[in-house]
């Protein structure tokens, strides 16, 4: 599933977020960076441990930025550690809203062409999907009209599950209508 908004095609795909060739893939984090379960967990198996070392250097940060390191043997360039929970392992839609747009703003930065992002807070944020996939929705919409010359030309949303996959689409039909 698809929808172009200007010049920047937002997808949805059903799968392992590793795997993408994307510039950059977004790990849902912690404010400490440390890569334990989860999203990050699979990053840090895949890619190697060099990930979670250099973002860890990188920390603390507040909840809901973002920041960048390499993705060691991952097909994606970079890893955007989107801080969508503190060390407490809660999150709430403004935090999901801010690390989503901030991590859109990291690979803007960069120059990227292309990003991928998984269910930000859904796991061990215990977030709803529907309730996340509307909040980074929005998120993705506002940092469009923010920065219409952003050189992001791909979105691509990876969803780890039919569950989380039609959760998404739900959504996304309905925002994008």
């Amino acid at each position: 599933m698809e929808k172009k908004l200007g010049k920047v095609v937002v997808k949805l795909e059903e799968g392992d977020i590793t795997e993408l060739a994307t510039d950059a893939i977004v790990n849902a984090a912690n404010n400490h960076f440390w890569m334990g379960a989860g999203v990050a967990g699979a990053i840090k198996r895949r890619g190697g441990e060099e990930i979670e070392i250099e973002a860890v250097t990188q920390g603390p940060r507040p909840v809901g930025e973002a920041i960048v390191t390499s993705a060691g043997r991952l097909k994606a360039r970079y890893v955007i550690h989107a801080a969508v929970m503190g060390q407490d392992l809660a999150t709430d839609a403004e935090k999901i809203q801010a690390a989503t747009y901030n991590a859109l703003l990291r690979a803007h930065e960069l120059g990227l062409k292309s990003i991928a992002l998984p269910a930000l807070g859904t796991g061990v944020g215990g977030f709803s999907l529907e309730s996340a996939a509307k909040i980074m929705y929005q998120a993705v919409g506002k940092f469009l009209q923010d920065h219409p010359d952003t050189s992001l030309e791909e979105v691509v949303f990876c969803l780890f599950g039919k569950e989380a996959y039609n959760a998404f689409a739900g959504v996304m039909a309905s925002w994008l209508a």
